[in-house]
């Protein structure tokens, strides 16, 4: 009950990008298309479960017992930034098919503030190692969820009339606030 728990919480009422708004910069750039959004979603999910996992590890097992709890943030975007890297390398040496499939998607996810965010929120909830996979796996696909919405509904834009002053960004970020508030009536949820 209590991995349900977490999953409806991340997805719907604790969303990474709608609630807690992280993760804001791919989610505007990117969700122009819904291929697009939906090549975003799956880099974004493989990328917070795996950096969750290794982030977490480093934090029991090295941070915590040296005192140097401190050097998380740093310490976290390093991990993050170098997991990012290697798996690059990797897949474009044992899969080019799926490395042109992410193309761009992949480094983009290296500045993607919500990698961290979930990181340091595994921490900070005390989660255990397998509450921490449900909850990364849960965020990004909340992340994913969110994106896809909202490339489907500025592809919807996209054929409107819009005022000039109002087209592009100043519509986005309009559509995007009132998005946020459709999730906010799932507050009383969990």
């Amino acid at each position: 009950m209590e991995y349900i728990i977490i999953i409806i919480s991340a997805v719907f009422v604790n969303n990474i990008v709608l609630a807690q708004f992280l993760g804001i910069c791919p989610f505007i750039g990117v969700s122009n298309k819904i291929p697009t959004a939906l090549g975003m979603s799956g880099a974004v999910l493989f990328v917070i479960t795996l950096a969750t996992i290794v982030t977490w590890l480093v934090q029991v097992y090295v941070l915590n017992p040296l005192g140097i709890q401190f050097l998380q943030t740093i310490a976290f975007i390093l991990i993050i930034a170098g997991l990012v890297q290697m798996v690059e390398i990797i897949l474009k040496k044992l899969s080019p098919g799926l490395y042109s499939a992410l193309g761009v998607f992949l480094p983009l996810i290296t500045t993607n503030c919500a990698v961290l965010g979930v990181a340091i929120l595994t921490i900070q909830k005390d989660f255990n190692l397998i509450h921490g996979v449900v909850f990364a796996i849960a965020n990004s696909l909340g992340f994913g969820f969110a994106l896809v919405l909202f490339a489907g509904i500025r592809e919807h834009i996209e054929i409107m009339e819009v005022p000039e002053g109002m087209k592009g960004v100043p519509i986005a970020l309009v559509t995007a606030g009132i998005l946020a508030l459709a999730f906010m009536g799932f507050s009383g949820l969990v």
